[in-house]
């Protein structure tokens, strides 16, 4: 029997791929297991028991896990990219949206309204009108699972996409809509951008992308 340690809650569909038969597990942050099963916890600092086989992060990225540190040791780390490639192609829009149309700033404005609403917020609400995305330049960095959709969504709402992505795989390429304009210079987009969203893991390569030198 397998012994594996949750550090994080999976969908109840998964759950029952671990029979009982099989498969012992604890919800106790411990590597005495056989796996582990994570998503955000940064175990870089965890001792690492000679039990432990594999870890397995519900995500993508594995930032969060010194992988060579497990490959010395023998532990195999798996991780599910695009698992959640849509939902975060949407809450990427949802934060450009909020920004955009400074929706926060209404929300926390309309709040404030005690008296003589109607009138006062037919003269105050043009402040948060807000440029709309329609018309205006999508910068996309990184053209992977998420990436991809993110560029192919922002020409169905009218932008101009540029993409960049020096690594993109010819699977994900041939996804991307004919009307994306891909550049290898990541100073074009930079400067042709309106807007500038990032989907590319956080390492030491990618560290600090963006900064006041290139924006």
């Amino acid at each position: 029997m397998y012994k594996i340690a949750l550090f994080c809650e999976i969908p109840e569909d998964t759950m029952k791929l671990f029979h009982e038969d099989k498969y012992q597990i604890t919800y106790e942050e411990t590597s005495d297991v056989d796996g582990i099963v994570m998503r955000s916890k940064d175990i870089h600092d965890m001792k690492f028991s000679k039990r432990l086989k594999a870890i397995a992060r519900s995500g993508a990225g594995v930032n969060n896990i010194p992988v060579e540190r497990c490959s010395e040791e023998g532990i195999v780390v798996f991780n599910a990219p695009g698992g959640n490639a849509n939902a975060v192609c949407e809450l990427t829009f949802l934060g450009l949206l909020m920004s955009s149309r400074k929706i926060v700033d209404s929300i926390e404005w309309t709040k404030s309204l005690e008296k003589d609403v109607v009138e006062t917020v037919e003269k105050g609400k043009s402040q948060f009108v807000g440029p709309e995305l329609k018309g205006k330049t999508l910068g996309v960095i990184g053209l992977g699972n998420v990436g991809h959709l993110v560029a192919n969504l922002g020409v169905k709402l009218g932008m101009e996409v540029i993409g960049y992505d020096p690594y993109i795989s010819v699977k994900n390429a041939l996804k991307l809509s004919w009307d994306v304009q891909y550049t290898n210079d990541i100073n074009e987009l930079y400067t042709k951008s309106d807007y500038i969203t990032l989907h590319i893991p956080y390492n030491n390569e990618t560290k600090n992308y963006i900064n006041k030198d290139n924006i």
